[in-house]
């Protein structure tokens, strides 16, 4: 399988070539499609319904990042992702919809591995379920695995920077806004859940 260099970055970041990979790189791949560029800052939304391998695509294709405040988590444990225009608010919403529907010998394959089995026959016939559902991800056209609707959203607020203060326990850093108070004194949230009730 030939790889584009955008791919390749994908990969190089994530650390592996998987379905997760290739369902995030395709739904980036749509996004930048319509979004015509990349998040050079906090201009571009992304909103993600899971925390799968696919978001790590995402986060390279389409510069939306924790760090910047434009990749939004949201644990719902869908393969779903909106994009949007924070100036707007309008954008887009893709689910991901592709079932290529595995044969008994894949499920059972699955079970296999999913018991705990290990063998090299289960592992290297895992790895090529995985890889032949790797080539239809990344072959399929856009409508057999994605629907995609018009979306507007309300603008999140723009990644904001608190003053650290000092856990009155552990003595670490932490943002002010994530403190909570013991004793009227602020200690870090791990502090705070492990202080006697």
């Amino acid at each position: 399988m030939e790889q584009s260099n955008t791919l390749k970055e994908v990969i190089d970041f994530h650390g592996h070539m998987c379905p997760g990979v290739a369902y995030g790189f395709r739904v980036a791949e749509t996004a930048l499609k319509r979004l015509r560029e990349r998040a050079r800052d906090e201009e571009i939304v992304a909103v993600v319904e899971n925390d799968s391998c696919a978001v790590d695509a995402i986060q390279v294709m389409t510069g939306c990042t924790f760090g910047k405040g434009n990749l939004i988590f949201k644990d719902y444990g869908k393969q779903v992702y909106t994009f949007f225009s924070r100036e707007t608010g309008k954008g887009f919403r893709i689910s991901v919809d592709y079932n290529r529907g595995e044969t008994q010998e894949e499920r059972d394959v699955w079970q296999k591995y999913g018991e705990g089995d290990r063998t090299a026959s289960v592992v290297n016939a895992l790895q090529e379920i995985k890889r032949k559902k790797v080539e239809e991800i990344l072959k399929a056209p856009a409508e057999k695995l994605f629907s995609l609707d018009p979306v507007t959203v309300p603008a999140p607020p723009k990644a904001r920077i608190y003053p650290s203060v000092r856990c009155v326990r552990c003595g670490e850093k932490v943002m002010e806004p994530r403190t909570r108070e013991i004793d009227g004194r602020d200690c870090c949230i791990p502090c705070s859940e492990s202080a006697p009730g």
